[in-house]
């Protein structure tokens, strides 16, 4: 079947300046979650992407203004994912989308060593008829890591999937964290511009290195205590593991992330790493109205900052904390 069809999904991109001179192919599979270069070829062989209304090669150079359709196959019937109940709660709903206030310790899709207990097999089990891509992972726009909580959006239908990739790519979402840090962190705000990719010498880790994609991570001092402060953080760009990165990047680790802060002490037990995804900002994907979501620290984040400030109050040194 011809993707160009009356049943195709229709995505329209716009080049921005900072995408001047990049490869067609390549650009397309950066900017649309789950397509390969391979597909994207693929498609432009069945005619299926355009740039200004003309047929194009993969090799294609793009230039500033440039506008791009991409013509997408019909949605494919859901894979047989296990429908497991989860208490994730849902905070917003309606016919196109879905927001969840994702608890830690569930991974947010199946992926090797995670098959079950993730959020989308949730999904499964309380939203049985939804068809959206791609298919093993039913319209997850954006993820957050196993460990760290909060707000996380999924879309219903696949053009809400799709308008809502455009934001996440374009860059008009707002994402506020809030993160509990090693050490003092000594200006009340600042940026991290540092690229992102994967760590040479262990590929499980991501790390700050010169040819990586870019990245920025805006914080704002909330709360300083003798050994840790408190964050918040809105970052611009979402490359994985970004926050973690980049605080363990300029010396402040986030406290109880093993893979990014090592074994490194603190001076009250902390259950996981401390980081939470607590305020979302988008625009809907059919109405084009605003929708602003916020969750509260959760319980067991908030214990430990509770014992931080008795042992302020205590006066009780870092060195004797233990």
């Amino acid at each position: 079947m011809n993707a160009r069809q009356h049943d195709a999904i229709r995505l329209v991109l716009e080049i921005s300046e900072r995408e001047h001179g990049e490869r067609l192919d390549k650009l397309i599979a950066s900017r649309v979650t789950g397509m390969s270069r391979s597909f994207v070829q693929q498609l432009m062989k069945q005619g299926a992407i355009l740039v200004n209304g003309q047929p194009c090669k993969p090799a294609q150079r793009v230039r500033f203004g440039d506008r791009l359709e991409v013509y997408l196959p019909p949605v494919e019937p859901p894979s047989d994912l296990e429908p497991e109940y989860l208490p994730i709660p849902v905070i917003y709903e309606d016919d196109e989308i879905i927001v969840f206030d994702k608890p830690p310790g569930i991974v947010t899709h199946p992926a090797p060593g995670h098959e079950h207990g993730t959020l989308v097999n949730a999904l499964k089990a309380i939203r049985p008829d939804l068809q959206v891509q791609p298919s093993h992972r039913p319209g997850i726009v954006h993820r957050l890591d196993k460990d760290t909580s909060g707000l996380l959006v999924v879309a219903k239908t696949e053009p809400a999937r799709l308008a809502l990739l455009e934001q996440w790519q374009s860059r008009s979402v707002v994402k506020r964290y809030t993160t509990l840090v090693h050490g003092v962190v000594e200006p009340d705000s600042g940026t991290i511009d540092a690229p992102i990719s994967r760590d040479p010498r262990e590929r499980t880790k991501m790390a700050v290195v010169a040819w990586g994609r870019p990245a920025i991570t805006h914080f704002r001092v909330l709360e300083r205590f003798q050994c840790a402060t408190l964050l918040d953080v809105t970052i611009e760009t979402g490359r994985t593991h970004q926050i973690r990165v980049h605080c363990a990047f300029i010396g402040h680790p986030v406290v109880g992330d093993q893979q990014y802060g090592g074994n490194r002490p603190f001076c009250v037990p902390v259950p996981r790493q401390f980081l939470h995804a607590r305020y979302l900002r988008f625009r809907h994907p059919t109405t084009g109205r605003v929708i602003e979501l916020e969750t509260p620290l959760p319980w067991d984040l908030r214990v430990v900052l509770e014992r931080l400030r008795t042992l302020e109050r205590e006066r009780v040194p870092c060195q004797a904390r233990g």
